[in-house]
């Protein structure tokens, strides 16, 4: 394709990846609409962190650390061989979490660990929480670890490619150690982030590789950041509070509270965990259905409905990520469209936007 419609193409990822929403928060209050509902739909969790009083500073900074972090992975990636428009495209896929490339073998088709392990970092950097990577810049080290959901996404990325690579070390003859290293934790932290970069078709690994791979794909980045997916702070929650409720099944009587960073969370916040997840996994049954009705498999519609709603890109088996869904039927494309605009705007911001009571109030 020419070179401006593959830029264009980055530059829209780039642009809705830090969030029209976010973006609209320095209009909304001109307007006469309260944004905040919005930014905390956006920026799902406990409370959106903000980093200034007013939310119109906040978006401004977030989008001052965002321009920042894209132009270092511009510079590093020139470095690495890229030409200047392949590093700016490819930086401002990497930060919004978009994945398109402008090589069909995508990141692949730079044979090139520096480069693989450049954009691997700043994948790990577009799916954390963007107001822990403003405080990190201002030397809060401390601050940053103790947050709850960012060891959590850490651990995550390190227990699944450790699993990962040491199964690709066993299983394929010709991977040494760093090879079966360097591919598993950039198709973990790719998928978890819900870039969609691929650097190998683990569609021809192991069947284990395949199966922790799709399981990656319901985590998504962290709140506040440019993943898509459940988010890794619900999916914390989730397993906080059924852990507790094991230790309420032993001991009926005891006050155990979920808590996060320190503080234990409202059960109003538990409960709109759960309604969210359990209207995920109702959505992407349901879609897996529909698809499943156009001729594709059971695991096939499942993998292109999980990454469709996830913003992920690819699937698995015919839609994994050596093949595209040019093949898939006008309506599955249709289909599929729609599921991944609602899991790019996350279900309770489509909720909100078209509830009459935010626009009245």
């Amino acid at each position: 394709m020419p070179h401006g419609i593959l830029f264009w193409r980055s530059l829209i990822q780039w642009l809705g990846g830090m969030g029209i929403i976010v973006l609209s928060l320095a209009i909304l209050p001109v307007l006469g609409v309260g944004g905040m509902q919005l930014f905390e739909a956006e920026v799902p969790g406990l409370t959106p962190d903000k980093l200034h009083p007013r939310i119109k500073e906040t978006a401004k900074r977030l989008w001052i650390i965002y321009v920042g972090f894209t132009l270092a992975q511009t510079v590093l990636l020139c470095f690495g061989g890229l030409t200047v428009f392949d590093s700016i495209c490819h930086s401002f896929t990497t930060m919004a979490t978009g994945g398109y490339s402008t090589k069909q073998a995508s990141i692949a088709h730079w044979d090139s660990a520096y480069v693989h392990y450049v954009i691997t970092i700043f994948m790990i950097i577009a799916g954390m929480n963007f107001t822990l990577s403003y405080s990190m810049l201002k030397g809060k080290f401390s601050k940053v670890w103790l947050n709850d959901e960012l060891r959590f996404y850490i651990y995550t990325i390190l227990i699944f490619t450790f699993c990962i690579g040491a199964t690709l070390y066993v299983t394929q003859n010709n991977y040494t150690a760093e090879k079966s290293f360097r591919d598993a934790i950039f198709q973990v932290v790719s998928i978890i982030t819900t870039t969609g970069y691929a650097t190998a078709d683990y569609m021809l690994w192991v069947p284990f590789a395949g199966v922790a791979i799709f399981l990656l794909m319901f985590f998504g980045g962290s709140a506040g950041s440019t993943g898509g997916g459940i988010k890794m702070a619900r999916i914390y929650l989730l397993i906080k509070n059924s852990q507790n409720e094991l230790k309420r099944l032993i001991h009926p009587n005891a006050v155990i509270p979920v808590r996060f960073n320190g503080k234990a969370v409202p059960q109003s916040i538990i409960n709109n965990v759960l309604a969210f997840v359990v209207i995920y996994l109702t959505i992407v049954a349901l879609s897996t259905i529909v698809l499943s009705m156009m001729g594709y498999s059971l695991s096939t519609s499942l993998g292109a409905v999980a990454t469709s709603i996830g913003n992920i890109g690819p699937g698995l088996n015919e839609l994994g990520p050596a093949f595209s869904f040019s093949e898939v039927p006008a309506l599955g494309k249709w289909f599929l469209s729609f599921l991944m605009l609602i899991g790019r705007l996350e279900l309770f911001t489509v909720i909100i936007l078209f509830s009459r009571h935010f626009w009245r109030h």
